[in-house]
């Protein structure tokens, strides 16, 4: 499986977390401590001292391209469930089963 077919789907999943995230973040259902570390991961994006820097060439970036999504996936995964649908504007949450007539 080439590197491409991996990454794909991870970047939109990223994408949707993203989204995920900036909805929980306004919620009133949603933690402190979530919305501080989300505050905490778009800070560390846009700081310019990382674990390691920016001035090294290709690593500098790679620690970004990593730790960031990773950051997202670990704020999305504990959001309660109330923040998610964020007072119903996305409708009533589906069971996920599909049926055939």
């Amino acid at each position: 499986m080439s590197m491409m077919n991996r990454l794909l789907p991870r970047i939109f999943l990223f994408r949707k977390e993203v989204v995920q995230l900036w909805t929980a973040f306004w919620a009133r259902e949603t933690p402190f401590y979530l919305k501080a570390a989300t505050l905490f991961a778009a800070f560390y994006l846009i700081n310019p001292f990382d674990i390691v820097p920016d001035v090294i060439p290709f690593l500098g970036w790679v620690d970004d391209l990593v730790l960031i999504p990773l950051m997202v996936s670990w704020i999305v995964a504990r959001i309660p469930v109330p923040a998610r649908v964020y007072a119903g504007k996305y409708g009533p949450t589906m069971d996920g089963t599909a049926r055939r007539l």
